[in-house]
């Protein structure tokens, strides 16, 4: 391609709203350009990306036994409303206003459901795995981060139907395995959390995350065991408060200026780990009151998958008192002005001489025996873990990483099927529901990730793999040297003719503003020809992110078949 004849409109500064990096040099390398806040246009070059990105991804789609449907982004709301999720999915989902009954599909599960109900009949007929790449829809309240966080945005959702757990979990591997092989040809380095599966819903999932300083999701990791799990799932060794001998009765006490757990520990000198922090939370509209440790943090995620919640949410300051009888800061698990389930963490199993509020204003009771003074509903993990906590699987300090997930996979089971009333007959003729599992890839963030990752203060680093083109090949002085000319053209054809995409600068503008472009837009391999390198015998080849530079002797017999062979052979082992 001549870089003369394609649309590729660099910048050479960023526009204010593109604040990390893949949204800047997204922008500045001219491969999007943005209409509305969270939707974007793909230009050609980063279109040429997406597709390649989607290239890989049918490859090891269609390896596992994938095959491609094309799904509309119009639903009808009522397949929705079966599942529940209508409700789940809250604001995020767009409704069509003017055509009552109808939303755009953020994702496409209860559509795969829908179809399998009508032509899923017998245990013979599975397995069965079904993706599309497709556009999905989501009404985020606050875009931002270029094409991380948009409305707008191209998916691969995948889609396992099964006959049994145990076909499920094959399924389930086969995917992971496809993921893993889909982000190394893509370039990416990447870890795999086990994380929450949300409005989703199912028995288990794992996300596909990029390190990267910017990203929205947390992680604690542990590279010495291999620990890796998303914040919201994520445990620690951390030993239990556990009980004391000295046990006497609960005794009140007065608190007027103490109302944070850090105003108690040091108005009464307190051991942090002797103080219970009681949180209210409304879930599905029923109130349940948290106790946790000292200041831990309670995980919102974790407390939803353990009550089982679609929503939910703190209590508000007149529900809270209207449930306690205290504002926040006194409210504790004793004398309650209502009926509310309390739950405790698991670090306060069964502990003694516990301080929490008295459900008065301005009290506190000491002393407290969970076993003896409190009716706990049940203990669950719930607490937020914290940097250089012990890990799970071995104590050594877990890191906190902020990352960014680039694929989420579930075992959705039969949370669907059941809904939908998908169903098959089993061997024994008796009708069983479809067992599910559910795959998604963003596809515009593999292609940010890959610049998070690969990136200099110049511009992009690409990954052979996804680039727009392998190849920039930058013609100098090209005005006034014919042969110059004729040579980059017949090596253009030649690379074109190998299999090699190509960009072939032949603007008509200075050498500065083509070496400033080509590192912007960041092909993983740059060659330089002009009529002096001609004279000469040797043209200049540069690697992108290495900064590296090789000459190609040449002598004009043989020079287009010399050229063509050290190109591709530098490819194949930038690719290795």
């Amino acid at each position: 391609m001549y870089q003369s004849r394609i649309f590729a409109p660099t910048l050479k500064e960023a526009p204010a709203e593109a604040q990390i990096p893949s949204h800047v040099f997204m922008m500045r390398a001219g491969l999007i350009r943005q209409l509305a806040a969270g939707v974007f246009s793909q230009l050609p070059l980063g279109y040429r990306s997406l597709k390649k990105v989607q290239s890989i991804i049918r490859e090891e789609m269609d390896a596992i036994g994938g095959q491609e449907f094309h799904l509309p982004a119009l639903n009808p709301i009522d397949i929705w409303e079966q599942t529940g999720r209508v409700e789940a999915m809250g604001d995020v989902m767009f409704h069509i206003k003017n055509r009552e009954g109808l939303v755009l599909a953020p994702t496409h599960e209860e559509i795969m459901t829908y179809h399998a109900k009508q032509h899923i009949k017998s245990y013979r007929d599975m397995p069965q795995i079904w993706y599309q790449i497709q556009t999905k829809f989501r009404n985020e309240p606050r875009p931002k981060s270029g094409v991380l966080r948009g409305r707008q945005f191209t998916m691969k959702d995948a889609y396992s139907l099964d006959n049994s757990k145990e076909g499920l979990d094959k399924s389930y591997d086969l995917h992971a395995q496809a993921y893993r092989n889909i982000y190394n040809r893509c370039g990416l380095k990447f870890f795999v959390v086990g994380a929450s599966s949300g409005a989703m819903g199912g028995s288990a999932s794992q996300e596909f995350m990029v390190e990267s300083p910017y990203g929205e999701d947390t992680c604690a990791i542990d590279e010495h065991s291999g620990y890796a799990a998303n914040i919201e799932v994520a445990s620690s060794a951390l030993d239990p408060v556990g009980r004391i001998e000295d046990n006497p009765e609960i005794e009140a006490f007065p608190t007027p200026n103490s109302k944070t757990i850090d105003e108690l520990i040091e108005h009464f000198s307190l051991n942090s780990d002797r103080c219970a922090k009681s949180v209210v939370y409304l879930a599905d509209s029923k109130p349940y009151l948290i106790l946790m440790r000292g200041n831990d943090q309670l995980n919102e995620a974790k407390l939803q998958l353990h009550v089982g919640a679609i929503q939910c949410r703190p209590a508000e300051p007149d529900e809270l008192f209207t449930l306690t009888g205290a504002h926040a800061g006194s409210i504790g698990p004793i004398g309650l002005a209502s009926d509310v389930t309390i739950i405790a963490d698991t670090l306060l199993k069964d502990a003694n001489g516990l301080v929490s509020g008295a459900n008065k204003d301005g009290f506190h009771f000491k002393n407290i025996d969970l076993m003896r003074d409190c009716t706990i509903s049940s203990y669950a993990d719930l607490r937020t873990v914290q940097e250089g906590e012990p890990c799970i699987n071995g104590n050594k300090p877990l890191r906190i990483v902020n990352a960014i997930e680039v694929g989420h996979i579930f075992k959705l089971g039969t949370k669907y099927s059941q809904a939908l009333n998908a169903v098959f007959l089993d061997e024994q003729g008796k009708e069983q529901p479809i067992i599910m599992g559910s795959y998604g890839i963003g596809l515009e963030r593999i292609i940010a990730c890959a610049i998070e990752q690969s990136h200099d203060e110049h511009g992009i680093c690409w990954p052979v793999s996804i680039a727009p083109y392998s190849v920039h090949m930058i013609g100098l002085g090209l005005h006034k040297s014919q042969e110059a000319v004729d040579a980059c053209i017949a090596i253009h054809d030649a690379l074109e003719q190998s299999g090699i995409d190509v960009l072939f600068d032949d603007r008509d503008v200075s050498p500065g503003i083509k070496f400033n472009d080509a590192d912007l837009i960041g092909l993983p391999l740059q060659l330089i020809i002009g009529e002096k390198g001609l004279q000469q015998g040797q043209f200049e080849m540069k690697i992108r992110k290495s900064q590296e530079r090789q000459t190609i002797a040449i002598n004009k017999e043989q020079m287009i078949q010399q050229t063509v062979n050290a190109i591709i052979q530098q490819l194949q082992t930038m690719s290795s």
